[in-house]
C-alpha cells in the first residue's frame, strides 16, 4: 500500500527530481571562470604550487629592502660558510657573500627572465596563431610553415644558438627565449582558432556585417584564450630553466648581478668543498619551476568543465 501524496512529499519529490540539475544551474550562475577557480580552490595542489609561487614573487619584489645582508659585499676570510652558520643562515658563496641575500635578490632576475618572454610571446604568439586559423588558406599555410621552420630545432639548442648569435645580456636572453615560445604558442592558438571558426556564433556575426577583426577581436579571441593562457603558464617553467641554462654558460646575466643560473656557474667549483651551499640556486631553480609546472596542470584541469 503506497503512502498518500501531501504537498510536502510532492515539494519533497520535486527536490530530488531537480537536485541533480541544480549543481548546473548553480555553476551557471557563476559563470566559467567563476566555476574555474571554484574548481582550483579545491585542489591542493595547485593551490600549495600557488603558495610557493606568491611567497617567491612577494620575496622579489620586497628583496631590496628584506634581504638581511648586502648581497654583494663579500669576504674571503668568511668564503664558503656551511648552511647553519650563526652569521650566514644558508652560507655565503665563492667570495665569502650572504648566500639567503643572493638568492632573494636573484628571485627578481630569475622570476623575470622566466616569466617575460612567456608574455611576450603570449602576445605575439596568440596574434599569429589566431590571425593563420581564422583566415585560412595561404595566409595560414605561409604563417604556419614558417612557424614550422622554428620547430626543426630543440628549444635548448635555439635558444642557445640565439643568444650566441646575439651576445650575451639579459634583452637578448629575453628576445632569444621568445623566439622559442613564439612557435609553440602560436601553433596552439592556430589549433584552437581553426576549431572554433565554423562555430554558429561566428557564421552569425559574419552575416551581421561584423568585420574580420572585429570577430577576431570579440568572438574568437574571447573563446580561446583560456586554453592558449593555461598553455603559456606551463612554459613559465621550462623558461626559467632556459634563462638559468643560459646564464650557466655565459650568455644571460653577467656577473656579479645574482641570478640563480648565474651563482650554479660561479658556485661549481665548490661543489666538493660545500655541496651544499653549491646546490642551493638549483634546488631553487627546481622549487619554482615545479610551482609553477603543478599550478599550470592544475588550472588546466580546473577549465576541463564537462558538458
Amino acid at each position: 500500500m503506497t503512502a498518500p501524496l501531501t504537498a510536502a512529499s510532492v515539494a519533497l519529490d520535486g527536490n530530488l527530481a531537480a537536485a541533480p540539475d541544480a549543481p548546473e544551474a548553480f555553476v551557471a550562475s557563476r559563470g566559467f571562470w567563476g566555476h574555474v577557480g571554484h574548481r582550483l580552490v579545491r585542489d591542493p595542489v595547485a593551490m600549495a604550487a600557488g603558495v610557493v609561487i606568491l611567497v617567491v614573487i612577494a620575496i622579489a619584489i620586497l628583496s631590496p629592502w628584506i634581504t638581511p645582508m648586502d648581497p654583494y659585499k663579500g669576504s674571503m676570510l668568511r668564503r664558503l660558510k656551511p648552511v647553519g652558520d650563526a652569521t650566514y643562515w644558508l652560507g655565503s658563496d665563492e667570495l665569502g657573500r650572504d648566500m639567503i641575500s643572493r638568492l632573494m635578490l636573484g628571485s627578481r632576475l630569475s622570476l623575470f627572465m622566466g616569466v617575460t618572454p612567456v608574455l611576450i610571446a603570449f602576445v605575439l604568439g596568440s596574434g599569429i596563431g589566431i590571425l593563420a586559423g581564422y583566415v585560412g588558406g595561404w595566409t595560414n599555410t605561409i604563417l604556419m610553415r614558417t612557424i614550422d621552420v622554428f620547430f626543426a630545432f630543440p628549444s635548448v639548442l635555439l635558444a642557445i644558438a640565439l643568444s650566441g648569435a646575439l651576445g650575451a645580456g639579459i634583452f637578448n636572453s629575453i628576445v632569444s627565449l621568445t623566439c622559442v615560445f613564439v612557435p609553440q604558442i602560436a601553433r596552439v592558438a592556430e589549433s584552437v582558432t581553426t576549431g572554433i571558426r565554423r562555430r554558429d556564433y561566428i557564421d552569425a556575426a559574419k552575416l551581421s556585417g561584423a568585420s574580420a577583426f572585429t570577430i577576431m577581436r570579440v568572438q574568437v579571441l574571447g573563446n580561446v584564450v583560456g586554453p592558449i593562457f593555461v598553455y603559456s603558464t606551463s612554459l613559465i617553467s621550462v623558461s626559467m630553466i632556459l634563462a638559468s641554462g643560459l646564464s650557466f654558460l655565459g650568455l644571460g646575466v653577467r656577473p656579479p648581478e645574482p641570478e640563480w643560473g648565474l651563482m650554479l656557474n660561479t658556485l661549481r667549483t665548490a661543489i666538493y668543498v660545500n655541496p651544499l651551499v653549491a646546490a642551493l640556486p638549483g634546488v631553487a631553480i627546481f622549487l619554482v619551476s615545479i610551482s609553477f609546472n603543478l599550478f599550470s596542470d592544475g588550472l588546466r584541469s580546473a577549465m576541463e568543465i564537462r558538458q
